[in-house]
């Protein structure tokens, strides 16, 4: 069997496991959309527990609340309401500003962390939280994350050339095993790393058994495993020739499959499309860069077998090109979605350093391809010399794009940015006579739409010839501003082309018209995001 043929083997019966393997997170990074208490109110009394809303489902790892005296409580019984958190308050606040502190874990895997501030009686001089990013133990996990990619790229994919390219050829058997040495221990590392920044631990935290549960409970912990699996049947592969190329494969669809378990860009919707979009541009990515070394050393050492790799090399990689940009184009799109993003976010600056990285590495390949290739072949020894030396300027512009991609562990993609700003703030009013719930889309500050769905005090449906939405914010010297709203038809009033000017906590009120001689309002707060 040939190496393209071998591939397309590969493609083809393991697309689906590497779908299926993997659990099932949410399209989105978390961020919260709602706060109770809403982030800067002031309360009369102290609440008997608190509740934050997510734009997905999260799990709550450390739970705070920092008192006025600068004392901090521990909050440690929660539960779960669909996309809310509730967070029972343990004891009476005293009077005074206090600070209460997140930190969750969304069902991609990262960890999402916040802090509002919210006042009982009277605000005061708010107490400072310590800080909430350690940067040792960040650093610590970009650079974990580095060497598990060389791992899976570089040492997969040489035990894979060797296998299938080299023709019995060991060059840089070496270098490979030590990649794969690498990777095996970056992947419990990071691991370990994981569950320290989730819970934003200290770096000594990391003997304690509740830091590695943490990093395993997230959907990294799949890709800890499978990578594990897929780095010890390379080196088997290595060390038992004979089993190297059913080894090799199965490494080489691990690696794959273990990018797919976890990250931002397999959790991203359509499913269907992005786990195979991941599982194939990581394959692709190990196939090319995998057979650099080996090949590079080959060259340059002019041993006999050199010309017959270089061949195989250059027949097999123009497929496997296709398939790495066109799956990279994908999955670009679907995180990045408008060309903005690029430079207005983290994560697409990012992107945009990778595609530079890119577009030089693409560059030195096509030259090396059709430029180099074909007297190195036919044993040009200066050709093979020139050959070799750029190869390894590839080599190098590999690693610094596999840094690259390892920052994006920390930026939320744009897709998930916008799926965040587009949840709508949602409040709920209610007196004796009427409830209302006001939902204000999206929950930001621009332009708005406003949607009110009314009842009687029995929740029976609330018959109104007229609705008058009243918005005010008298902390910022804004006076209320009044928006008649009009009935569509589908049982909701609704107030459109409604501007908000600045964020914070809002008060609304809903006069509602019942008769010519009977007027209902209902009033209260709403969070309104930057």
């Amino acid at each position: 069997m040939s190496p393209v043929q071998a591939l397309c083997w590969l493609l083809a019966s393991l697309l689906l496991s590497a779908v299926i393997l993997a659990p099932n997170p949410a399209a989105a990074h978390a961020a919260l959309i709602k706060a109770e208490p809403a982030d800067g109110t002031v309360i009369a009394t102290s609440p008997s527990a608190f509740s934050l809303t997510f734009s997905e489902p999260v799990s709550p790892l450390v739970l705070t609340l920092l008192q006025p005296d600068g004392s901090s409580l521990a909050l440690t019984s929660s539960r779960l309401d669909s996309q809310t958190v509730v967070i029972a308050n343990p004891q009476p606040l005293a009077s005074g500003t206090h600070v209460l502190s997140w930190r969750v874990v969304s069902e991609d895997g990262h960890p999402v962390a916040g802090s509002l501030l919210f006042s009982v009686g009277a605000p005061s001089a708010a107490p400072q939280p310590a800080e909430p990013v350690d940067w040792l133990v960040r650093s610590l996990l970009w650079s974990a994350k580095v060497a598990l990619y060389i791992g899976l790229f570089l040492g997969i994919g040489g035990a894979f050339a060797i296998a299938w390219l080299a023709k019995g050829g060991r060059e840089g058997q070496r270098f490979v095993v030590a990649a794969l040495l690498a990777g095996l221990l970056a992947a419990p590392a990071s691991l370990g790393l994981q569950g320290l920044d989730a819970l934003g631990a200290r770096l000594h935290g990391i003997v304690l058994p509740a830091v590695w549960e943490t990093g395993f409970a997230t959907s990294f912990g799949w890709t800890v495993l499978v990578a594990l699996a897929a780095l010890a049947a390379a080196l088997l592969g290595l060390v038992l020739p004979r089993l190297g190329r059913p080894l090799t494969l199965l490494a080489l669809a691990g690696a794959g499959a273990a990018l797919a378990a976890s990250g931002h860009a397999s959790a991203a919707d359509p499913q269907w499309l992005t786990r195979p979009m991941v599982f194939l541009h990581g394959v692709a990515i190990a196939f090319w860069a995998g057979a650099l070394v080996p090949l590079g050393l080959a060259l340059w050492r002019k041993t006999s077998m050199a010309g017959i790799f270089l061949r195989r090399f250059s027949r097999s990689v123009l497929p496997v090109f296709a398939i790495l940009v066109g799956a990279g184009v994908v999955l670009a799109v679907i995180q990045v979605e408008k060309p903005s993003a690029l430079i207005d976010t983290a994560y697409g600056r990012l992107l945009v350093a990778k595609l530079a990285l890119l577009a030089v590495l693409f560059a030195l390949a096509a030259f090396n391809r059709w430029r180099l290739t074909a007297p190195a072949g036919s044993g040009d020894a200066p050709a093979r010399t020139r050959l070799a030396r750029s190869i390894s300027v590839e080599i190098l512009l590999a690693v610094l794009i596999f840094g690259v991609a390892a920052g994006w562990r920390f930026t939320p993609p744009p897709r998930a940015l916008a799926i965040a700003a587009a949840q709508p703030a949602i409040a709920h009013f209610h007196t004796p006579q009427a409830m209302a719930e006001l939902t204000i889309t999206p929950g930001h500050t621009g332009e708005v739409a406003a949607s009110i769905l009314m009842f009687d005090g029995d929740f029976g449906p609330l018959d109104a010839k007229e609705v008058t939405l009243v918005l005010s914010k008298p902390d910022s010297g804004i006076e209320p501003l009044k928006r008649p709203a009009t009935k569509p038809g589908d049982g909701t009033w609704r107030v459109d082309n409604l501007v908000i000017p600045i964020a914070g906590s809002w008060n609304a009120r809903i006069d509602i018209l019942v008769s010519d001689f009977e007027m209902t309002k209902v009033e209260g707060p709403i969070d309104i995001r930057p």
